[in-house]
């Protein structure tokens, strides 16, 4: 995969230090060993992703990829520092392929992406020590570890931004090669070496102590189209095809006759580019992984079926054994005979010798002896057939070993042949998962900001009765609920708890009925902070708009989002805490949580969650996977809807405690 050039650096620099400005650094995730992702949020604009793979690239993304469960000590650092602070500025250093980001909390800290060679990602402090790099470096002059100040790698060449001519002609003054190495090998890297003799049209493998002064002044010409238009941002961000991928920030004669796509902002374009091929790299991987997992199996199949071709071949072979020596009963007989008689004279050291010396003089009788080893084991050759007789054991005993061998082996062939067949299964099984794992391979997919209607930007659900409710997210939400959205007939809700949402049900001149008013109280309850303490259930109460003030009496001070509340106020006790999810049709699909009995009556495809101890990520992903058919509800569109904390899902004993009217 092609390393982002120093150029593409500093155009990726110059975008990002407008795009990120006062962006304030929300978390850190790392999918891969070399990745890093950051989420930002923008203030006016929302969300942003900027992934940074060391030694390859830095770029927003829309192309988010999946994060591991468990979170890597680097990314929770980063969280433990950078949480909260916003970004103050991003450059490149010295139109090196380095990349600094600076943020402010209150403290200056630095995040150095290192895009050279393998890279590195690194946490600076506002003294420049280093707190935490993401791959630890120890080199003679160079030392990327924890508590060790941060020291830039040698500057090389010179800048082409500011370059002058008599530096460029210096440099070729003092060259040993051609033209295009030297400018290759001193900052301009080889592709933009290539641009500027091909521009300047002079010949690249020319010596560069040779060149003429109109050769000098024509590629110094070159340079300052070339670079002034970076230095202006005067950025023309494109995809090359035909066979020559790149993607570029500017505009190159080389590529004059290729095919171009071009794109509002290099990140886009760098953006398309590198997830594309990230994609297929992640296919790859799993496509390897599972090619390991069936061919195991097969390797099992392999070793099976070969032992089942032996044991059936020791099967017909062994009785042929045993069978031959009762056809040549009478010769191996003579043979036992004569091992018989020299045992009562001779060692067995001098009998292996006398057969020896019998076989070479052609004594009758021994041509059927291969040979005879110390252990008395004698090897006869009968009809091509080589049988070891045991010159202890009597003939049928010889014959009944070869038999016993054949009948064993003959046992063991039923049980290999279910080895075999319960394999097959297995790599049936294993193919039919690799299919399925294969087409739901989890290759980042562009993430589509989607136009939210105005209550999905708070919470809100669709009552049984068909009554829209809705609650705020966060203080500024609570006022907007209560000054923007809430009417005289409507009913505002709020949990008796610190920490609460404001809660309106929406009346449209229509008589609310009580069981629309239990459920509005669920939400109050549910997305309060009595969700994020571990409560099963908590009190709420609701009164009329015209209770509602944000007057304060006289030395009262009113928080912003918090209201006073006039009059009497009507309770419901004990509202359980659990919030069903699930796509509703409502001014089209879209997600809803809220209260079990709403969710329900809209749809039977739900998932019903309570107070407990897992991260919404992870309880996101198993309602993901039940209500996710074919709509296009993302993860983060189920994070969004539900509470603060953690969850676990709600079991039968848990719905049996809803009292119907909530």
């Amino acid at each position: 995969m092609k390393a982002m050039s120093n150029v593409d650096i500093y155009a990726i620099s110059s975008e990002l230090g407008k795009s990120l400005k006062d962006a304030r650094f929300q978390k850190a995730y790392q999918p891969t060993k070399d990745t890093i992702l950051i989420r930002f949020h923008v203030p006016g604009v929302g969300r942003k992703d900027v992934i940074f793979q060391a030694g390859l690239r830095v770029h927003i993304t829309q192309y988010p990829p999946q994060n591991p469960k468990v979170p890597p000590s680097f990314p929770m650092l980063l969280r433990k520092y950078l949480s909260g602070a916003t970004v103050s500025e991003v450059r490149q250093h010295h139109f090196d392929r380095i990349m600094e980001i600076e943020f402010q909390k209150e403290h200056k800290y630095t995040l150095i992406i290192e895009l050279f060679s393998k890279g590195n990602i690194i946490l600076l402090d506002e003294d420049g020590q280093i707190i935490l790099p993401l791959k630890r470096k120890l080199w003679q002059d160079r030392r990327i570890s924890s508590k060790e100040p941060y020291i830039y790698p040698p500057e090389r060449g010179i800048n082409p931004l500011h370059a002058e001519k008599e530096e460029i002609k210096e440099l070729f003054l003092n060259s040993d090669t051609d033209i295009i190495r030297t400018l290759a090998k001193s900052g301009f890297g080889g592709l933009y070496a290539e641009e500027l003799v091909l521009r300047a049209g002079v010949a690249k493998d020319k010596d560069a102590t040779s060149i003429k002064d109109e050769e000098l002044d024509s590629i110094y010409d070159a340079l300052r189209e070339v670079f002034d238009a970076l230095l202006n941002e005067q950025f023309h961000p494109q995809i090359i095809s035909d066979g020559k991928d790149d993607v570029l920030p500017l505009d190159l004669k080389m590529y004059e006759n290729y095919s171009k796509k071009p794109f509002p902002s290099f990140n886009e374009a760098a953006d398309e580019f590198y997830s594309s091929i990230v994609g297929d790299d992640i296919k790859k991987v799993q496509e390897d992984i599972w090619a390991a997992e069936v061919g195991k199996y097969e390797k099992r199949l392999r070793i099976q079926k070969e032992t089942l071709e032996n044991f059936q071949k020791t099967v017909k072979i062994s009785k042929i054994k045993g069978d031959l020596l009762y056809s040549h009963y009478s010769v191996v007989e003579s043979v036992m005979e004569i091992i018989d008689k020299a045992r009562e004279k001779y060692s067995w050291r001098e009998i292996i010798k006398i057969i020896k010396d019998a076989k070479k003089q052609k004594v009758p009788g021994t041509e059927v002896i291969e040979s005879i080893d110390k252990l008395g084991n004698i090897t006869l050759n009968l009809e091509d057939q080589r049988i070891v007789l045991d010159s202890h054991l009597s003939i049928p005993e010889n014959a009944e070993t070869y038999y016993n061998k054949g009948k064993k082996a003959k046992k063991k062939i039923k049980g290999v042949h279910i080895a075999i067949e319960k394999t097959m299964k297995e790599i049936e099984k294993a193919e039919s998962k690799r299919e399925v794992a294969l087409e739901q391979i989890k290759v980042p997919q562009k993430r589509v900001k989607k136009e939210l209607k105005w209550f999905e930007k708070l919470r809100w659900f669709l009552s049984s009765d068909g009554f829209l409710v809705v609650g705020g997210r966060d203080a500024a939400t609570n006022e907007s609920v209560v000054k923007k959205y809430m009417e005289g007939q409507d009913i505002y809700l709020h949990s008796d708890i610190h920490g609460a949402p404001s809660v309106v049900i929406k009346s449209n001149g229509k008589d609310i009925p009580e069981s629309t008013i239990n459920q509005a109280a669920g939400l109050a309850a549910s997305f309060s902070s009595a969700w994020t303490k571990g409560f099963s259930s908590q009190d709420v109460y609701w009164v009329h708009p015209d209770q509602v003030s944000k007057t304060p009496e006289s030395g009262e001070f009113v928080a912003k989002g918090a209201f006073i509340i006039r009059g009497t106020r009507n309770y419901i006790r004990a509202v359980p805490l659990l919030v069903a999810v699930g796509v509703v049709d409502y001014e089209g699909e879209r997600i809803m949580a809220g209260p079990v009995q709403a969710v329900r009556k809209y749809t039977d495809n739900y998932s019903v969650i309570k107070p407990g101890f897992t991260k919404k990520e992870e309880i996101s992903r198993g309602i993901l996977k039940k209500i996710n058919t074919e709509n296009q509800v993302t993860l983060d569109d189920v994070v969004r809807v539900l509470p603060s904390g953690k969850c676990d899902f709600a079991d039968d004993r848990d719905l049996r405690k809803i009292d119907l009217g909530y």
